[in-house]
């Protein structure tokens, strides 16, 4: 018996021996190799003869093992392993180093094929073509084209690369020579239209001053105007410095109207793709620049013709035909007044808001200005008729200069107004939390998504709205929801004829393309449930976390 057990032990001192010596070796292969993928495999190589110190090279699985040495070819070492009862072999797929050539299994539209690479649509009907999931609301999918057949038939159509780039040339020649022909163009027909008149068919756009925002500014236009021809004519038969105050203040408050009209036919042009969310912010804009134009025309010429009054007091002539322009200026802007609040009051109520939070955050900016301005008129009436009562009873004319100054303060204060919320406005405000807590419990509450972050509603004015959030995906429900979608008899018999580490990475990048395909699809009803439940938002970007 002891001779059997020396026997064992000279074997086993054989075996640990030659695989020690098998290490080294490895080791100074790793040593001189560049690679670093190939050091890390041979050092796992060493670290197993520790594991299994009692197996023979036979008994050793090396996958994809490439050893170079310094001067010589590349030589593969392939040897089978022979499991045994207490063996624990784990098989690990190496990185793969992705080249500029892997970019040529990217997709490229048939639009995009023809316009970069020269090609017709006859060319593309002999390329292989891929039906992928549309991004697009309206369509549901649409074909693309990998990007090695396009380029390889490009080649083909035109021969070589510096073939393809001279036609690029020319074609680019061609459509600056087009967009110059074109501008051209326009100018004759713009030239024309002044000389023979316009023909063109009224515009769509003339119906929003018939309803809303749009006929409250007309009205306020239409009075505004009258009460400013009459106002001068007022001032110029008395010389009162309050009189010239308000005509002033009526012909900025109907030349920042026109601006106002302005904004509201650009805000509802369609979006291009320059401006690709519209042109919405348009109504802020203009309200931003009338808020500007009352500062500077309004109050600032106020204040000077009151300054002017008090440094040089003039004698004022007979005032009666004064107090009846105002009494009807009066009457005419308390009209137009109303007619404003009962515009924000019916659009308050349509988005849940209370009267005073519409106004002061400025929801609907051309009839804010609006209001504004002819409350401010109304007022401006009212101190400049007390002013010159005044001076008509004491017939001192510095009251009727206090009068100027009054009025050009009142309007300044409303210009400062308009400046900051309409400012505000443009610098992308939050939407109410109410409604951001609304959109953000709604994705909460889809069994696909484990949390909201980063949450971002903004108001892009007319009642639309953006909405940004970054959501963590349940990967297990976005899984099941794809295998749902299976046969699994099929998918198992697939399962069962794996039996390589390359046949196992086949059938997983196949089914996790899938996978991501689903979540884009998970991500795509999300969008459109949001819209769907709440029309007021137009723009929804998710973020996958």
């Amino acid at each position: 018996m002891l001779p059997g057990l020396a026997a064992a032990a000279a074997a086993h001192r054989c075996s640990w021996s030659s695989l020690c010596r098998l290490r080294l070796r490895c080791r100074a292969a790793a040593r001189g190799s560049s690679d670093r993928r190939e050091r890390q495999n041979l050092v796992t190589f060493g670290s197993f003869s520790n594991i299994v110190p009692c197996c023979t090279l036979n008994q050793v699985k090396l996958y994809s093992t490439n050893v170079q040495k310094e001067g010589q070819g590349s030589q593969t070492h392939k040897m089978e392993k022979v499991p045994s009862f207490d063996e624990a072999v784990k098989a690990v797929l190496k990185k793969r180093e992705y080249g500029p050539k892997y970019t040529q299994n990217n997709f490229i539209t048939g639009v995009r094929a023809m316009n970069e690479f020269c090609l017709k649509s006859s060319d593309l009907e002999q390329l292989r073509k891929i039906r992928r999931r549309s991004p697009h609301e309206d369509t549901e999918s649409f074909t693309v084209y990998l990007r090695s057949d396009v380029e390889a038939k490009s080649l083909e159509v035109w021969g070589s690369p510096e073939a393809l780039a001279r036609e690029k040339k020319l074609r680019k020649e061609a459509e600056i020579e087009y967009r110059e022909r074109l501008f051209r163009n326009q100018k004759i027909l713009r030239e024309y239209r002044d000389f023979l008149g316009n023909t063109k068919p009224r515009s769509r756009t003339t119906s929003i001053f018939f309803k809303g925002p749009g006929k409250v500014v007309m009205v306020a236009i239409c009075i505004n105007g009258l009460n400013c021809f009459f106002k001068f004519l007022a001032w110029i038969y008395t010389g009162s410095a309050s009189m010239f105050s308000e005509a002033v203040h009526s012909l900025s408050d109907t030349c920042n109207q026109a601006l106002l009209a302005l904004g509201i036919s650009k805000s509802v042009q369609t979006p291009d793709p320059t401006h690709p969310y519209g042109f919405s912010n348009m109504r802020y804009i203009a309200s931003l620049i009338s808020g500007v134009g009352i500062f500077m025309m309004g109050a600032g010429l106020s204040w000077y013709h009151g300054v002017m009054g008090l440094l040089n007091p003039q004698p004022i002539e007979s005032l009666l035909w004064a107090y009846c322009i105002l009494a009807g200026s009066l009457v005419s802007e308390g009209a137009t007044l109303l007619v404003a609040i009962n515009e924000l009051r019916r659009s308050a109520r349509a988005k849940g808001m209370s009267f005073y939070k519409y106004v002061m955050e400025s929801r609907d900016p051309s009839t804010n200005v609006i209001l504004l301005e002819d409350t401010a008129a109304v007022l401006g009436v009212t101190i400049a008729a007390t002013c010159m009562g005044l001076t008509s009873i004491t017939g001192n004319p510095l009251y009727d200069s206090l009068g100027s100054l009054g009025v050009g303060t009142l309007l300044g204060v409303v210009s400062a107004f308009l400046i900051y919320t309409n400012t505000e406005a443009l610098l992308g405000r939050s939407i109410q939390p109410e409604q951001v807590q609304r959109l953000t419990e709604l994705l909460e509450n889809d069994p696909s998504v484990r949390a909201i972050h980063d949450v971002k509603a903004t108001d892009l004015g007319l009642g639309k709205v953006r909405f940004k959030a970054e959501v963590d995906f349940d990967g297990r429900v976005v899984t099941r929801s794809y295998l749902e979608k299976q046969d699994f008899d099929q998918m198992l018999q697939e399962i069962q004829e794996v039996k390589t580490p390359e046949e196992l990475e086949t059938f997983m990048l196949k089914h996790g393309e899938n996978i991501i395909d689903t979540l884009g699809a998970e991500v795509d009803r999300l969008e459109k449930e949001l819209k769907k439940r709440n029309p007021e938002v137009r723009h929804v970007d998710l973020e996958i976390l």
